[in-house]
């Protein structure tokens, strides 16, 4: 059964919020921090409510879901208290995670910052060799997370994760995390030549290694290196290419998780995409958003083709934003922003909340109105 479900928090309710979360969303998986992504402070797992969640995770069908370490983890500095640092928050993270019943912790290889890329894999290596030995009856395995190659993080070529697996002897406990919005951005191709992307995985890395997948959409074209994450269809990837890299049937098995951005003119009011983008990606959009959801968004397309708005018209807008400093000086909106503010002057849906609108534009990015 393919396993959907996104990004959620960690809270005050511990591990029952987290899944209360994932549920509100329609998901059958999610991943989670065990804490703040930014610090070491945690609570305790003992107040987590780890029973009650799964109980709870069973009633929904949920079978699992996936930990993700904390982004301060860099186990290719080599400023020695950042890499110990590193080697024991992540043993203990590892620990947690076994404490909360789930066999996957997901982790950015490191930044190498001051050294060189050859230097930044052996560190690495050397970091995950101390975290293995120091929790050998602990089984967790680590998904080395594929990265954009924004600045000098490792992991943006698959042939960089391979170094470091052939470091430890191929060990078992090693495994990958594809994000499409990183390998986009670090220059392959898996809007085109998705089956060639898939292929080089599996002779560089082997896809029995891949064992979790986030679903990104990017702002940004193929062989950026930025690591900008967009809502699916709202990016350069699209949501055609996103679909048919959910539906291979080669990663079936394999948890899929969205990091897409939340939406909202005001931060504070920013909302996550998850609900549609989900009912988008499993083809069960009546069931899930209601048939007036379809119809909002052919009238949304009909008015937009009037406005010459087509589903390719965010990548125009992404590119000029790039390329053409007059033109974001001049308007500095990104394209989701520009559209809810095209459909609030036109008055289209004065009865729809600006999430709502939001929802109906990643509809009409996904071509919801043409199935």
């Amino acid at each position: 059964m393919r396993q959907i479900g996104s990004h959620v928090s960690f809270g005050n309710d511990g591990l029952n919020g987290a899944v209360r979360e994932a549920h509100s969303y329609g998901a059958s998986t999610f991943m989670v921090y065990t804490g703040a992504p930014q610090n070491t402070v945690r609570k305790p797992i003992e107040d987590a409510g780890v029973q009650r969640a799964w109980a709870k995770m069973r009633e929904h069908k949920m079978a699992s879901f996936v930990v993700h370490a904390p982004y301060i983890i860099n186990l290719a500095s080599y400023k020695s208290t950042v890499w110990e640092l590193a080697v024991q928050f992540l043993q203990e993270e590892i620990r947690r995670t076994h404490q909360l019943g789930v066999t996957h912790i997901v982790l950015h290889p490191g930044a190498y910052t001051d050294k060189d890329r050859a230097y930044g894999i052996a560190r690495i290596a050397e970091g995950l060799k101390e975290v293995l030995a120091g929790t050998a009856d602990t089984p967790v395995n680590i998904a080395l997370e594929t990265m954009a190659g924004k600045g000098t993080e490792i992991g943006c070529q698959f042939a960089e994760l391979a170094t470091i697996f052939s470091l430890l002897a191929d060990d078992a406990r090693l495994c990958v995390c594809m994000d499409t919005c990183h390998v986009h951005d670090a220059g392959y191709d898996i809007v085109g030549a998705w089956d060639d992307v898939v292929a080089e995985f599996d002779a560089t890395i082997g896809l029995g290694r891949l064992a979790v997948l986030h679903l990104n959409d990017s702002k940004n074209m193929c062989g950026a290196a930025k690591d900008r994450h967009a809502p699916l269809g709202a990016g350069w990837i699209g949501f055609e290419a996103m679909a048919r890299v959910f539906s291979d049937e080669r990663i079936q098995h394999v948890p899929m998780i969205l990091e897409t951005p939340w939406i909202g003119k005001q931060k504070a009011d920013a909302r996550p995409m998850y609900p549609v983008e989900i009912a988008l990606l499993l083809r069960d959009v009546p069931s899930r958003l209601g048939e007036s959801f379809v119809a909002d968004v052919e009238r949304l397309a009909h008015g937009l083709t009037q406005q010459e708005v087509t589903t390719q018209t965010v990548r125009v807008m992404w590119q000029r934003l790039r390329e053409d400093a007059s033109f974001r000086k001049a308007d500095p909106r990104e394209p989701m922003e520009r559209l809810y503010d095209l459909v609030l002057a036109q008055q289209w849906f004065p009865h729809l909340n600006e999430e709502q609108i939001h929802q109906r534009l990643i509809g009409f990015f996904a071509n919801v109105h043409r199935w």
